[in-house]
């Protein structure tokens, strides 16, 4: 029977039964798919955008990029905000908080002018949501009054965020684009206009391939197609990257972060946890495996929980920050060489060419007996091996050698015994 321990969160005063939360976006667009995703076991959703009009889409409206073993490495979405009547919206936001009212509520919404901004929020507020989300964010809307052009915008975050504010008394969350350099400045403007939260990330502009018959990007639509936005689990290391520089922001002190892009797995949602968010949100992962891929989720957090200690999931939060240092602090006085278990290796050869053509010519090749060797003197401790390599540690870390000449005064800076050396398959 899969572990349960308890996953519950303090999200901007409302208590959450775990952090798990669908994001706004197709997965979450009427009662029916939200009341089955919360009978499934999500905590909170963050409801599909709505504005005060229905938005005319394309078809089809979607693409996504591969590689070989992953069908689905990452998305392409052209769809705007819900194409539902704002009137069904607000009553299926009304059914949902009556039937699950332990259940967490974010509507999402999106206006193009003051006016339009409050409105959404009082209608939200009356139909019962338990916090309102901004989107600042999306980046396939059709006018440049609303999305991401907006979010980019630091007076039109803040004066929006004001707007939605002074017509509720619900926190507000400011969903974050990353088609930007440096999301601190917006999320700190949106702060600066009464926003309790901030959520990052949305989708990143992109063009995922090109179809060369049509000679058109993909997906064709009657023979043209446009830039939009991308996630999928592709995106993750951009939106950990956003998450991480958003906590360290002395603006941004005390504020929650709700993370999100590419989370499929538990792992994916601690290390989200780790660099600071308080919750997570989820939508392609949804749109691959199902509702279900919560329940993984859970089990999957709970036996990390409990081998390491954490009695709660704040104790997570954060965790990797001080562990994540500017390029200046990095030890940079040894070097990790590589070791080669060759009752595993397959002599494939893959370590040798990459290290030959792509790293320090390091790994030597004996064509005839097919076996590698190291040479120490040129090896430089990259271990692209270890990536290249096909076998799961075959290519580990070994000893560690202190660059020449590294002294502080009479003493050396670094012992190999003090030296610590992860990667990813170790």
């Amino acid at each position: 029977m899969p572990l349960k321990k308890n996953l519950s969160i303090d999200y901007l005063g409302f208590k959450c039964e775990n952090p798990f939360f669908l994001a706004s976006s197709p997965v979450c667009s009427d009662y029916d798919m939200v009341a089955r995703a919360f009978e499934t076991g999500w905590g909170g959703v963050f409801y599909k955008t709505i504005g005060v009009f229905i938005p005319d889409e394309c078809s089809p409206r979607f693409d996504n990029c591969s590689e070989a073993g992953n069908h689905w490495t990452g998305f392409k979405n052209m769809e705007m905000i819900s194409d539902k009547p704002l009137e069904k919206n607000l009553e299926y936001i009304a059914k949902i908080k009556k039937a699950f009212p332990e259940k967490m509520m974010v509507a999402s919404i999106m206006g193009s002018s003051d006016d339009e901004w409050k409105s959404l929020a009082k209608m939200v507020t009356q139909a019962g949501a338990d916090a309102i989300e901004c989107n600042f964010s999306c980046p396939q809307m059709v006018t440049s009054t609303m999305g991401s052009d907006v979010g980019a915008d630091l007076d039109l975050v803040t004066q929006y965020s004001k707007a939605v504010v002074s017509a509720t008394h619900l926190p507000v969350i400011a969903k974050m684009t990353p088609n930007i350099g440096n999301m601190e400045l917006p999320a700190v403007a949106a702060v600066q206009g009464g926003a309790k939260g901030i959520a990052a990330i949305n989708t990143i502009k992109s063009i995922t391939n090109i179809d060369l018959d049509f000679m058109c990007p993909m997906p064709v639509v009657d023979g043209r197609s446009s830039i939009s936005g991308y996630s999928g689990n592709a995106v993750r290391p951009i939106a950990l990257r956003f998450i991480a520089q958003l906590a360290v922001e002395p603006g941004l002190k005390g504020i929650p972060l709700s993370g999100v892009g590419g989370i499929e797995t538990w792992r994916d949602a601690v290390e989200f946890l780790m660099v600071g968010a308080s919750n997570v949100q989820v939508c392609t992962a949804v749109m691959q495996y199902g509702y279900r891929i919560v329940e993984d989720m859970i089990s999957g957090m709970s036996h990390y929980m409990e081998d390491k200690g954490f009695a709660t999931v704040a104790d997570m939060v954060g965790k990797a920050l001080p562990n994540t240092v500017g390029a200046d602090d990095i030890n940079r006085d040894f070097k990790s060489l590589i070791k080669f278990d060759e009752d595993k290796c397959v002599n494939c050869g893959r370590c040798h060419v990459s290290c030959a053509d792509g790293a320090h010519a390091a790994i030597g090749w004996d064509g005839k007996e097919r076996k590698v060797s190291l040479d120490e003197d040129k090896c430089v401790g990259c271990q692209l091996c270890v990536y290249v390599c096909p076998v799961m540690d075959c290519i580990t870390p070994g000893k560690v050698a202190i660059k020449e000449g590294r002294f502080d005064g009479k003493a050396i800076t670094t012992k190999p015994s003090d030296v610590k050396v992860k990667t990813r398959f170790n």
